[in-house]
């Protein structure tokens, strides 16, 4: 039967102190790792720490052991009697050594001495429901031990207790044998006896054996030792002499000598003291009833024949002649029954007796504890049960309506509850200040989640070592990235659906189509610097530069083209579509502003990649000539496009990217970690991970020098969104100044100076409020249409309120 099913077969529910459950986390800690212990104790659905002197119910105990069973594929029987080892071990960390080391001499007095540690632990763990232990010394090598519990399947433990007190008090070796497991017969509260055959071993002796050969290697040093040992023992002979073979007749050998020596002081030391008895006690009744006031003497029929005076005076019925002591009190420890012969098997136990409820006198409040020792009388055929009061506190020692006088003077139960009120303060203190602990503890956890919710909130709106140096209060240098890869995207025809809907539809389209971009963005590890309106930023190589920048937002552009054919047109009720211009070269990237810092990308490179996109066709990906550079022979789909007019710029040479012919499209979307191995670069190991470290002192932060006027003129030209597909190719550049007040508004996106910044950013970054800036004034504007082959806008900076 396992151990699972004795518990559940018990309906008596017990409980156990949290120094029980701490040592089982000790264990697993010590053993398996911190790890383990917090997957066993997920598993078991348990707290992580447990209170010293709080009280648990053993199912929290029983599911550890469990669940540590089905963890390390064992026995419940090796997992138990591993924990009796290390419980060992962790009772002399605890401060309990010494105590331990005193019970006895040998293995015998340290089990019988057990039961009297319980009990006086009970003092300060009241709750303690501890188990009990008998020995019975039996014929021939070994002794048999009776363990008693009220707790079932759990008795594998002590094996691994006493097998470990053994070997280090002891310095021996024992082996346990399971005798007889029944249910108790001879008691009346214990759920369980086990027999175990105890069998000892010195693990010293071969020790002895080889000191000995090697002491015997020196025969100078051997002989000056005998001679001196026969200087004390004038009886022994000397040594035999040097190199002699077979000693004659009548001559000793030197380990014949040893062993004559150690025999002559035992046998000095064992008959040196003879006990004297007196013919006669020397003592009054009186006087003995008066100097042992707690102590009570029954025959076998357990009539009581005599009682001590304080005892009288709480428990008056006693002074009845011939009554039976077990009328007026119950046996609390050990749990046996009231009979001579039960208290005969445990007369080295401390027994603790209790006064039955309906015998206690009117004026007494509480029912009185007696705890002592039970000595047999073969002559008068009576037992002795010499007590005292038990106590833990001076409050106790008020509730029943005793005084420190009512205690003999001899007696060190004064002392004791003296002491233990002086030791229970000092557990109350000891609790209050673990409980603290514990709340520390938990208000630290809880702090740490907090702060990785706001790291990661900040990191996903700078880049990490921005916020970390912002955050640390260092200026952040501004950067520059030789070549890096920037892409634009927008919603084709987003004022007709803003017109056409309500806000809130636009809100949720916009969510779920950013939300697949996002997604995508730590699929291909790209940096997203913003979102304006339906316009989308990305950038490749910043902050951290990287070789592969171009192939990345290569292909996150042929992601975003397969995630917006996802999202629903709230109008048309089919796929939405989305232009997406790319453009490669180098940019200054810094933080610009202190309320509200913002990290932003200055120069051509950022206006260039503007113009593809607003050049570009309703789902097509737009190149310019140096992102068709860096994309050519790696696998992409490529075609020109032609040369068209590119405001500010010119004539230039344009290409669409279709597809990439090396990669899955589930490749592409980063489903089921399709996308490992897309991205094979080495990186050289002075590259700086996150900014240019050698940066000038003088290099400007918020603008590049010597830039042509019109390189920063990224305004776009507005007209309504219905016309771009439809545009003839030979559109004039210059478009009328003068517009009607009343043409419809025209989306706006944000630009300053060639410069666009990220969105959403901290207006502080230690405060953990984020706020976003938004409402931009939107105007519309109609322009003069000619005919052209592809789409011409040009973005119109808007201002935020």
């Amino acid at each position: 039967m396992s151990l699972w099913e004795y518990h559940t077969l018990s309906r008596e529910t017990t409980e156990m102190y949290g120094f029980i459950n701490t040592c089982l986390k000790s264990l697993v800690t010590e053993k398996f790792g911190e790890e383990t212990w917090e997957k066993l104790s997920s598993l078991a659905e348990v707290q992580d720490t447990f209170m010293t002197y709080e009280v648990y119910d053993d199912t929290v105990t029983l599911r550890l052991v469990k669940e540590a069973c089905s963890m390390l594929d064992v026995s419940p029987e090796v997992v138990l009697k591993l924990f009796g080892e290390h419980f060992f071990s962790f009772c002399k960390q605890a401060g309990y050594d010494t105590m331990l080391r005193t019970l006895g001499g040998n293995l015998t007095e340290f089990i019988e001495n057990l039961d009297a540690l319980h009990s006086y632990l009970a003092l300060s763990y009241q709750e303690m429901n501890a188990p009990s232990f008998r020995v019975e010394k039996i014929e021939g090598d070994g002794m048999l031990l009776h363990y008693y519990s009220d707790r079932k399947g759990l008795y594998h433990i002590v094996p691994g207790i006493i097998e470990a007190v053994a070997k280090d008090f002891f310095d021996s070796e024992v082996t346990m044998t399971i005798l007889n497991q029944s249910e108790e017969d001879e008691r009346t509260g214990k759920k369980e006896h086990v027999v175990f055959l105890v069998k000892q071993q010195k693990r010293s002796a071969a020790l002895v054996v080889e000191k000995g050969q090697r002491r015997a290697k020196d025969p100078q040093q051997q002989a000056d030792a005998f001679k001196g040992m026969q200087g004390r023992c004038p009886g022994l002979s000397g040594p035999p002499p040097s190199g002699q073979g077979l000693l004659p007749r009548g001559v000793r050998s030197h380990w014949g000598l040893v062993r004559s020596v150690v025999l002559w002081g035992k046998e000095n030391l064992r008959y040196t003291f003879t006990p004297s008895y007196p013919d006669k006690l020397w003592m009054e009744e009186k006087a003995f009833c008066n100097a042992f006031p707690f102590h009570i003497v029954f025959d076998q029929d357990l009539k009581v024949k005599q009682t001590g005076v304080n005892i009288q005076k709480f428990v008056p019925g006693l002074q009845t002649k011939d009554i039976r002591i077990d009328e007026y009190f119950t046996i609390v420890h050990p749990q046996v029954t009231f009979t001579i012969d039960s208290i005969k098997k445990f007369i080295n136990s401390q027994f603790v007796l209790k006064t039955q409820t309906e015998m206690i006198p009117q004026h007494q409040r509480t029912a009185l504890k007696l705890r002592g020792q039970m000595v047999w009388m073969p002559s008068l055929a009576c037992m002795l049960y010499l007590c005292s009061p038990k106590l833990r506190s001076l409050q106790e020692l008020e509730e029943r309506g005793l005084h420190l006088a009512d205690i003999a003077p001899h007696d060190t139960t004064r002392d004791l509850i003296l002491l233990n009120q002086q030791r229970l303060a000092e557990m109350e203190l000891s609790n209050q200040l673990e409980r603290k602990k514990e709340e520390l503890r938990i208000l630290s956890h809880h702090l740490a989640v907090e702060k990785k919710k706001t790291e990661t909130l900040l990191y996903a709106m700078l880049p990490q070592h921005v916020a970390n140096q912002l955050r640390e209060g260092r200026k952040v240098e501004a950067g520059e990235f030789e070549v890096c890869t920037i892409l634009f995207s927008d919603v084709v025809t987003f004022t007709n659906i803003c017109s056409a809907c309500e806000p809130i539809r636009i809100v949720h389209m916009l969510n779920s189509m950013y939300s697949r971009f996002d997604r995508l963005s730590s699929v291909h590890d790209v940096y997203k610097v913003e979102t304006i309106g339906d316009a989308y930023m990305v950038v490749g190589g910043v902050p951290v530069p990287t070789p592969s920048h171009a192939h990345r937002v290569a292909n996150f552009a042929l992601g975003m083209r397969l995630a917006a054919r996802e999202v629903t047109n709230p109008v048309s009720g089919q796929p939405i579509q989305i232009r997406v211009g790319l453009h490669t070269g180098p940019v200054l990237a810094g933080v610009v502003g202190d309320k509200m810092p913002r990290y932003c990308l200055f120069g051509d490179t950022v206006n260039t990649a503007s113009r593809m996109e607003s050049h570009g066709l309703p789902d097509h990906i737009h190149l310019s000539p140096s992102t068709y550079s860096a994309l050519r022979g790696e696998g992409f789909d490529l075609r020109a496009r032609g040369e068209i007019k590119v405001k500010g710029k010119g004539q230039m040479m344009t290409y669409f990217l279709f597809e990439n012919l090396r990669a899955s499209e589930a490749a592409i979307m980063g489903r089921d970690g399709a996308e490992s191995g897309l991205y094979v670069e080495n990186q050289p190991d002075n590259q700086p991970d996150n900014q240019r470290e050698n940066q000038p002192d003088n290099q400007p932060e918020n603008q590049l020098e010597n830039q042509p006027d019109n390189q920063h003129d990224n305004q776009r030209e507005n007209q309504p969104e219905n016309q771009r597909e439809n545009q003839p190719e030979n559109q004039p550049e210059n478009q009328p100044e003068n517009q009607p007040e009343n043409q419809p508004e025209q989306r706006n996106t944000q630009t300053l100076n060639g410069c666009l910044c990220t969105e959403n950013q901290s207006a502080h970054i230690n405060t953990q409020t984020l706020r976003e800036q938004a409402g931009a004034q939107l105007s519309r504007h109609s322009e003069n249409q000619s005919e052209h082959s592809y789409t011409q806008t040009l973005r119109k900076p808007a201002r935020a309120h």
